[in-house]
């Protein structure tokens, strides 16, 4: 089985028996066998979960103590047959001292005790009574179970791909947490068994923090909180399991149960190293002077993502989601940096006058609302925006009636040139017979609705406003020198699914009087109308049926161009994404074409306009894409004829 990049891990709330370790060992193995059936390859357990973390004063009988380690011990035989590493919360004496540790297990045997660096003792919390900080010491070892095993905050843990460090609790709620200079010596993955009892607005600033850290160290981080069980004299344990990855919440258990809770989750090794590598400077400045100690873990377990992939996968990684006032914040910050980007070239180069063809089309629909939002902002008369639409060949009678409303309801000026004389004119001239609808017959008319946006732009002194997309850029589906060229691409790196929701969002909210019409243009089919129309005056030029789907087109972008996936990654998260959609092989057809035509029309991207970043991805050359115009594309189409 391939693991594709991903680990699958478990984070555990076991329900406590407060100061009976055996009975805590037990539930622990169980739980244990019980993930182990999964594929899991990572268990963690809470902080002092052998014992319960709310003994407080009987931390100092000897008899716990004992009954602890002992429990460890049976812990680490009762798991030895699993395929997993384990962590555990328990005590651990050391040179006089006791200290609050995360045991690590794996194959009968303990490989490393992490212990606790930073001891809360203020309000409810008074740990410096019973336990010694990780600074009181500086033995490399201790004497556990009968065994001399490694001890220390310097211990990362080698799992297969995965290298896995500890903190525990505390140490992640402090100006600098321990797992700072783990992430920097090379953990990808955090794990912190932690008891944090719960008060009001604790969990979400126990959230944020999390998802910072995860985000900030480009970490996945695995939080397994004690919960029911423990000592309710003055506190209540929700059980609050977190798995968050690289700042996003992979899975959460629900507080308050009365049983045990348990969440597993698949972390994505090859996303994380790829964030980490995008940061050059992640440990430029730093020398911390900490040598860690790295201990094989062995192989993680054999685990079938492809039967189950436990993971959130969007397969409209653009589209923003969530509640609705998110999603129209989101769609408010994203035309925000359109429309600042369009005020501020339009302020530097002088010009009040704006250019733009409008075709009826979605992406032209977009470049327009956000041009009259640009001119709203620097308090400019919208009739300063001349809106062409220049029918061709293909151009239907639905699509140029919208375009005509649309530009009557936004209140800007409007002039229709027809492209029909002048492309018959330089199709004779060329001795093209116009019957010979091929690429020059398309490319014709584009490169004329080109040249008179550029001359009727000069003429007014005004500025070329493009129309085309992320996704049109990313296949090469424009015409050289033609649609491919404007004097500022304002929808340059938004992705065409994000351009339907920015419509659809604008109707809602911006523009609701240009509802019924945006609404009419988010229903009309993509196409570029540069062929005949049916009979019944229909579009007969779908390019969706020529080049596939936008939603696949948009998802291999974020995936390959953002993630950099290998192609049987991409196939596999793609199947799952769109499954009941598209089915494998219709999925592998249109991903060949993607490279295909990603590969080979770079040299339209080498000298694309100006236009704003948005998103994650952009391929500007000049920003965040730099790749020679004659790379091929036979080792991705050679992975994915084998995938």
């Amino acid at each position: 089985m391939k693991d594709y990049g991903f680990i699958r891990v478990a984070a555990i709330s076991p329900r406590v028996h407060l100061a009976d370790p055996s009975a805590n060992a037990s539930e622990i193995i169980k739980l244990a066998a019980e993930v182990a059936s999964k594929g899991v390859s990572l268990a963690v357990f809470p902080e002092l979960c052998v014992t319960g973390y709310s003994c407080a004063d009987l931390f100092s009988q000897q008899v716990l103590l004992d009954g602890a380690e002992n429990a460890v011990k049976d812990i680490a035989s009762g798991t030895a047959g699993l395929d997993m590493l384990v962590a555990v919360g328990a005590p651990v004496r050391l040179a006089g001292r006791l200290f609050n540790c995360a045991v690590l297990l794996k194959g009968g045997k303990i490989l490393g005790v992490v212990p606790k660096t930073y001891l809360p003792n203020s309000a409810e919390f008074y740990e410096m009574r019973w336990f010694a900080p990780a600074t009181e010491t500086n033995l490399e070892s201790v004497s556990l179970c009968g065994e001399e095993v490694p001890f220390g905050t310097n211990l990362l843990f080698r799992l297969g791909k995965a290298t896995i460090a500890a903190e525990v609790c505390q140490d992640l709620w402090v100006p600098v947490p321990t797992c700072t200079y783990a992430a920097l010596a090379g953990a990808d993955i955090v794990l912190n068994p932690s008891a944090s009892n719960e008060v009001l607005g604790k969990h979400d600033y126990r959230k944020s923090l999390i998802s910072a850290t995860s985000e900030r160290l480009n970490v996945a981080y695995i939080y397994s909180s004690s919960g029911y069980g423990e000592s309710t004299t003055d506190l209540v344990w929700g059980g609050s399991s977190l798995i968050y990855e690289n700042g996003a919440l992979i899975a959460e258990n629900p507080r308050f149960s009365m049983e045990s809770g348990i969440i597993c989750a698949d972390i994505d090794i090859d996303k994380l190293n790829r964030s980490r590598a995008k940061n050059p400077n992640f440990n430029d400045l730093y020398s911390t002077g900490i040598e860690f100690r790295c201990i094989d873990a062995g192989k993680p377990a054999q685990t079938d993502f492809e039967a189950s992939l436990l993971r959130p996968l969007n397969a409209h990684p653009f589209i923003p989601a969530g509640e609705a006032s998110t999603v129209a914040e989101r769609c408010n910050e994203i035309l925000s940096i359109q429309v600042l980007g369009l005020c501020t070239r339009l302020e530097h180069v002088g010009c009040k006058t704006a250019v733009i063809g409008v075709s009826g089309g979605l992406d032209s629909t977009l470049a327009l609302l956000v041009t009259a939002l640009a001119f709203d902002k620097l308090g400019w008369d919208r009739k300063r925006i001349v809106g062409v639409t220049m029918p061709g060949f293909g151009t239907t009678g639905r699509t140029k009636g919208n375009a005509d409303i649309l530009m009557e309801k936004l209140g800007i000026s409007s002039r229709t040139i027809s492209i029909v004389p002048a492309s018959k004119q330089h199709l004779d001239d060329i001795g093209h017979d116009p019957e010979s609808h091929d690429a020059t017959y398309e490319n014709a008319q584009a490169r004329e609705r080109t040249q008179i946006l550029m001359d009727l732009a000069g003429e007014l002194g005004g500025l070329v406003i493009g129309t085309g997309d992320l996704s049109e850029l990313a296949l090469g589906w424009c015409t050289y020198n033609g649609d491919h060229m404007s004097m500022y691409g304002v929808n340059a790196s938004i992705p065409k699914t994000l351009v339907r929701t920015l419509v659809s969002h604008a109707a809602d909210h911006q523009f609701p009087d240009c509802a019924e019409v945006l609404r009419d243009i988010l229903d009309t089919p993509v196409s570029p109308e540069l062929l005949p129309g049916g009979e019944d005056g229909s579009i007969s030029q779908i390019t969706e049926d020529l080049v596939g789907p936008y939603e696949l087109h948009d998802f291999f972008i974020a995936n390959v161009l953002g993630l950099g996936y290998s192609p049987d990654k991409v196939l596999m998260l793609a199947s799952k994404a769109f499954a009941g959609v598209y089915d494998r092989e219709t999925i592998r057809r249109w991903q060949k074409l993607f490279y295909k035509r990603f590969f080979s029309q770079q040299f339209k991207r080498s000298c694309m306009p100006d236009g704003p970043k948005v998103g994650e991805v952009s391929l500007s050359p000049r920003g965040d894409w730099r790749m020679p115009s004659d790379v091929s594309s036979a080792l991705w189409i050679k992975e994915l004829d084998n995938a």
